[in-house]
């Protein structure tokens, strides 16, 4: 919402304040002021001036020579603009005036024609163009007759105007109109507001002569009243009407368009005015629209209408989309004269619906959406017939005809002072929570230390005890609120088990490389099924699929966080960040088909994905190019990290590379998969070689024992021995690792795979392994003999299990 503080203090005199200390004010008091604008930089020495004489300029076809009076003086200037003409009264910069951007204005010479100022328009005034109405967009504007002649045109043209941006929230929909911002600035500063007229004079004539008003449902238009106007001129809206809808940020339109417009701003309650003789009827029928039932609205676009859009009628087709936009084929023209002015309410429910189907948005369904004041409604027609009066020199009939069934009941809500103090921490009084709600310009009564107040219905969003505590506190200031501790709280809070487990995993991760990233929790239809871990697949888990999404890109609550991540890499990778080491802690939301009536259940999973060089050399030349082994040391560093012995087993996986693919299990459960990405699906998303891993977090801290521990490092010698084993091709070097292992306990601390080799020496079918084993007793230095002895056994082990032999 654009607030302009000039057209401000029409209600309420801010003259004290000034526009930053306002909105300062405003924001601590709970609606956070985004900006303020100036509608434009200041200018000096510009003034109205009147246009005595114009000719062609005698040297220039484009040019006029005209002769301008500017209150002290007449100035000869050359003017370009196409809507030049002999008596118009126009904004004059005089030489040596400083126009927006410290353009500055001096005598000059055009075509050998002397030129003593400069004919503005208004963007050269520093007005946006995108306001500016169309009939000056291309000239200089023109002003009314009745301006004084070199009178400063800043106030003229609202050039000295603030204006602030409120960024409300949707519970403030009273705040989308000028009266409810009135009622917010008098209750911040405590000051009386002036609210305006909307007294009216009408002819004898009745409006339910012209016209009948039918409603079909109720509940989607509780009250609609048509107030008909006759005798109307569409001429320009008189220019501080102007004013105030440029600061606004809507462009004028005519009188009764701006009319419209400026109520609707006004009082937070759209208007439309229909063009009665385009109407080509005597009635008005709300109803909803049929199927494919077509309408072109005011913005020349056709519309396909369904059954859940309300629509205005003239009893056969549409002419309005209700709350909406009006149509085309009533829209008012130049040589409009009498106009069916509408004032309704309609169910937001309902708008939000049609908006939302037709992609067709205003000022007038935004207002709808949100809610707007059952008791303006009426009030605001009234106004605009006013206006319509003595700005359109209409003749009001009597008797609007109205659809009324409005609940205009004001609701209660009790409060109570001892409450209030025991929420707050505060110790007001009960007199200042009186003033309070009088500043707030509620009615109310009181019962010992309960106030039971009236709630205006311009504040829909006022409905229980919370809601008042929330004004009580916010006017009496936030700043005024105590710094308290709650009772009792002697100690800082701590990190649970889980918590710190998780950060201690983050820290790892992010010291071996990988930079955390979130991403959405939910995904697309395409890639909801896709990288699902086996043990989640295995477990018949379904898609859930959203009811209402906000896009069919997040349609689906996923079931892996590997997609989400390839896709944040394909968005690096497209802008030339092809080195990426992304992870993720996130949910994944699991549901059987037999459970899909309930929640899914959730479990955290962490996902990782890897691309591109891991590491790089420049001295030396050297790089290293992520493959499965980098990512699987990761994996196998984090596992380390927790104590927890985790097994890897190649597979073959649908969305994975299947010759470079492994489940990892936790004593026989599996509980995720690392691997690269197949490579039909990098080629589909532009990825490079890309590797991942997937991890069910909620199994890993299940099986995290943390159990501090301390081994003293051995101070006696250690023995390294060296063996290399010729085995069939098809034997695991992890399996042979864990026979070493078992069988050179206790003596083997550490068991080292250095060297795999195949090809020339070694028959085909077969592959040299080496390890690398270290021997050592804690408590004394080992004998040769002892070293051969384990040797000796491993070797023996190794031959007997897998049919292998020692390369020499």
């Amino acid at each position: 919402m654009l607030v302009s503080l000039n057209w401000l203090k029409n209600y309420i005199d801010i003259s004290d304040i000034s526009p930053e200390d306002l909105a300062e004010k405003i924001t601590k008091s709970g609606i956070e002021v985004e900006g303020i604008e100036y509608v434009a930089e200041k200018s000096e020495n510009v003034v109205v001036g009147y246009v005595k004489e114009c000719e062609q300029h005698p040297n220039a076809d484009k040019l006029n020579l005209c002769q301008v009076d500017v209150g002290d003086e007449v100035l000869q200037i050359i003017c370009g603009a196409p809507n030049i003409q002999q008596g118009q009264k126009v904004a004059v910069a005089k030489p040596k005036a400083v126009l927006p951007g410290n353009f500055k204005i001096k005598k000059v010479k055009l075509r050998g024609v002397e030129s003593n100022g400069m004919i503005c328009s208004l963007q050269e005034l520093g007005i946006a163009e995108k306001y500016v109405p169309k009939d000056v967009a291309d000239g200089i504007f023109v002003f009314p007759n009745d301006v004084e002649i070199g009178k400063d045109v800043t106030s003229l043209l609202n050039l000295d105007d603030a204006i602030l941006e409120l960024g409300l929230t949707p519970n403030r929909a009273d705040c989308l109109s000028m009266l409810g911002v009135v009622y917010e600035v008098g209750a911040i500063l405590d000051k009386p507001i002036n609210l305006p007229d909307e007294s009216y004079s009408t002819i004898d004539e009745t409006a339910g002569d012209f016209i009948s008003v039918t409603v079909d449902n109720k509940d989607l238009a509780p009250y609609y009243g048509a107030f008909m106007i006759k005798n109307i001129t569409v001429k320009p809206s008189p220019l501080w009407m102007r004013n105030y809808l440029m600061a606004s940020g809507i462009r004028p339109i005519n009188n009764v368009v701006d009319i419209t417009n400026y109520v609707l701003l006004e009082y937070g309650q759209p208007l439309h005015a229909f063009d009665y003789d385009r109407l080509n009827s005597k009635e008005i029928a709300v109803r909803l629209a049929n199927e494919n039932e077509k309408i072109v609205t005011l913005d020349h676009q056709e519309r396909s209408l369904t059954v859940n859009d309300l629509v205005i009628t003239n009893g056969k087709e549409p002419i309005a989309v209700a709350g909406v936009m009006g149509g085309a084929n009533t829209e008012v023209q130049d040589d409009t004269t009498t106009i069916l002015l509408e004032a309704a309410l309609f169910n937001s429910t309902s708008v939000r619906k049609t908006v939302k189907e037709t992609g067709l948005r205003s000022e007038a369904s935004t207002r709808y959406e949100k809610g707007v004041d059952p008791n303006r409604v009426n009030r605001a027609g009234m106004r605009a017939c006013q206006l319509l009066a003595k700005y359109a020199n209409g003749d009001i009939l009597n008797q609007p005809v109205e659809v009324n069934d409005l609940d205009t009941a004001e609701k209660e809500v009790t409060i109570n002072t001892d409450e209030i103090n025991k929420r707050l921490g505060t110790e007001i009084s009960k007199e200042e929570i009186a003033n309070i709600i009088r500043k707030l310009r509620f009615s109310y009564s009181e019962e010992g230390s309960q106030f039971i107040v009236s709630i205006p219905t311009r504040r829909g969003d006022i409905t229980i005890f919370e809601d008042m505590l929330e004004e009580v506190a916010r006017i009496y200031g936030y700043d005024n609120l105590p710094f308290t501790l709650p009772a009792g709280s002697g100690q800082a809070g701590a990190l649970s088990r889980r918590q710190q487990l998780k950060r201690d995993i983050k820290g790892f991760l992010q010291s071996a490389g990988l930079m955390e990233t979130i991403t959405y929790s939910l995904t697309n239809e395409e890639y909801v099924s896709t990288f699902v871990s086996p043990e989640i697949s295995e477990q018949n888990a379904v898609p859930v699929k959203l009811a209402m999404p906000m896009s069919e890109d997040h349609s689906h609550l996923r079931l892996s966080g590997v997609p989400e991540l390839l896709q944040t890499v394909a968005y690096n990778n497209a802008r030339n960040q092809t080195d990426l080491a992304y992870y993720e802690l996130g949910s994944v939301f699991i549901s059987q088909e037999s459970t899909l009536q309930n929640q899914p259940y959730e479990q955290l999973r962490l996902s990782g994905a890897v691309s591109g060089v891991w590491h790089e050399n420049q001295w030396q030349q050297e790089k290293k190019i992520v493959d499965f082994y980098v990512v699987k040391g990761i994996v196998e560093g984090l596992f380390s990290y927790l104590n927890i012995t985790v097994s890897f087993e190649q597979t073959k996986l649908t969305d994975m590379h299947p010759g470079r693919c492994a489940t990892l299990s936790i004593e026989g459960q599996v509980i995720g998969y690392i691997g690269q990405v197949h490579p039909r699906i990098e080629k589909k998303m532009d990825l490079n070689e890309t590797y991942v891993f997937d991890i069910n977090l909620d199994t890993v801290l299940e099986n995290y024992a943390h159990v501090p521990s301390y081994k003293q490092q051995s101070k006696y010698p250690s023995v390294v021995r060296d063996i290399a084993f010729v085995m069939d091709e098809n034997v695991n070097a992890g399996d042979v690792k864990s026979l070493i292992e078992e069988i050179g306990h206790p003596l083997v601390k550490k068991v080292h795979i250095f060297d795999v080799y195949q090809g020339e020496h070694l028959p085909d079918g077969e592959k040299s392994i080496a390890y690398s084993l270290l021997f050592q007793e804690d408590t004394r230095t080992l004998k040769d003999d002892e070293v051969e002895e384990k040797y000796q056994a491993i070797t023996a082990a190794v031959k007997e299990r897998f049919h292998a032999y020692v390369r020499s």
